[in-house]
């Protein structure tokens, strides 16, 4: 990326990049033989760093190409159009090295966070428990005691996201037993390699092997110096890591649905019943308008979140909004799209079927939809209770317009 390129130049180079370099690969790039897979993943990411298209994101003195938080949310819409994208472009990492930026300590930022920045490494987050419900993650029960400068580590998390390829990973852990719920855990880094760590399973997603991974850890021995943060601030943490991350996701389901929107239309055109297009009929045209409708919507709501975030404003009734109304979205655009290629939309011969999917885990990962729902009406609510404000649509639209 040139100092001079607009968000807008490069999010056209981005979109190039994926229709001509990653789309012919995807068939390679999930398929069976994982050292091939591997192989044409390297290959694609030495062409995204010679074009100048690695770590946009990225903060410049961590080794990234520093694009701005709003800039770069334009680019990750387009980034979410291929599942295998971000590993390609690096953004991968994004939500790590914005966390360990932040948190980690000299020590740990020279030991992680460039070679992630970099691409040398990968990272992992673990967080749900599969014998509780995560939507109550004071309910977690893996503990780490301290015991003459070191802490053990016992638990069983699922869903450590890219567990079999990570360097390390960011244990949320209980910490502080006679703490209050919020102050009683704490994050730990702890390598993927250390002794009593055991990847039990890829845990199959809808049919699909997923890349989350379920783990134990046995008594798991590492310094004291690898907590990230203080003791007992794993929540802070963990929220101020999902606020951008929710986001991000939403951008990418916005270049999922997109790219559903894309391939629905053109099979619209390509196929024909009845003696006519398929374009031609009424009920298909209502595909095509919802769609449209419901993308342009979410859009919207996702951008006005993300200038709330880049404000400084936490944005909790607007993210959570987000998270709901881009899960649905998503589930409901490629839903659509598969109807209109009828049987072949079934099949893995176009991307459909694995967005399907995926679109559906988008109603339950960082948190489901009843979670999120009761949040942002229970904020929403409490205006109204407490001096009877309200909720003003549009305050936030006449700041900016103020420093505009």
């Amino acid at each position: 990326m040139s100092a001079a390129a607009t968000w807008v130049e490069v999010r056209q180079q981005v979109l190039e990049f994926l229709e001509q370099r990653i789309y012919p690969a995807e068939s390679v790039l999930q398929g069976a033989d994982k050292a091939a897979s591997e192989r044409k993943l390297t290959e694609l990411v030495k062409e995204a760093k010679a074009a100048g298209l690695w770590a946009l994101g990225h903060p410049k003195d961590i080794g990234g190409q520093g694009m701005p938080f709003l800039d770069y949310v334009y680019i990750n819409e387009v980034i979410g159009r291929s599942e295998y994208a971000q590993r390609v472009f690096g953004t991968y990492s994004l939500q790590d090295s914005i966390m360990l930026k932040q948190y980690a300590s000299p020590q740990q930022q020279e030991q992680y966070l460039r070679p992630l920045v970099a691409g040398e490494i990968c990272p992992s987050f673990a967080m749900t428990e599969p014998a509780l419900s995560s939507s109550d993650p004071t309910q977690l029960q893996t503990s780490a005691v301290l015991e003459d400068g070191v802490w053990r580590i016992n638990g069983h998390k699922w869903f450590t996201t890219g567990a079999d390829i990570a360097a390390y990973t960011t244990i949320m852990c209980r910490t502080e037993p006679d703490a209050s719920d919020h102050k009683a855990f704490s994050m730990i880094l702890v390598p993927t390699d250390a002794a009593g760590y055991e990847i039990v399973r890829d845990t199959p997603l809808l049919g699909l092997n997923s890349g989350h991974f379920e783990v134990k850890y046995h008594d798991i021995r590492v310094p004291e110096h690898h907590l990230l943060g203080g003791r007992g601030e794993g929540f802070v943490i963990a929220q101020r890591r999902l606020g951008p991350g929710r986001i991000f996701h939403c951008m990418r389901w916005l270049g999922q649905a997109q790219r559903a929107f894309d391939l629905m239309c053109e099979r619209l055109h390509n196929r024909s019943a009845f003696g006519s297009s398929l374009a031609d009929k009424q009920l298909m045209q209502q595909h095509v308008f919802d769609s449209l409708a419901e993308i342009q919507a979410c859009r919207q709501l996702t951008l006005h979140a993300a200038r709330c975030i880049d404000s400084g404003d936490a944005a909790r009734v607007e993210i959570g909004a987000i998270k709901v109304v881009g899960a649905r979205m998503l589930h409901n655009v490629v839903d659509r799209a598969i109807q209109v290629y009828g049987a072949a939309g079934l099949t893995d011969d176009t991307p459909l079927s694995r967005m399907y999917r995926h679109a559906r885990e988008a109603r339950i990962y960082d948190g489901p939809d009843e979670v999120h729902i009761q949040s942002v009406a229970r904020q929403v609510l409490k205006r109204y209770r407490e001096g009877g404000q309200g909720w003003d649509f549009g305050t936030r639209d006449a700041e900016w317009a103020g420093n505009a």
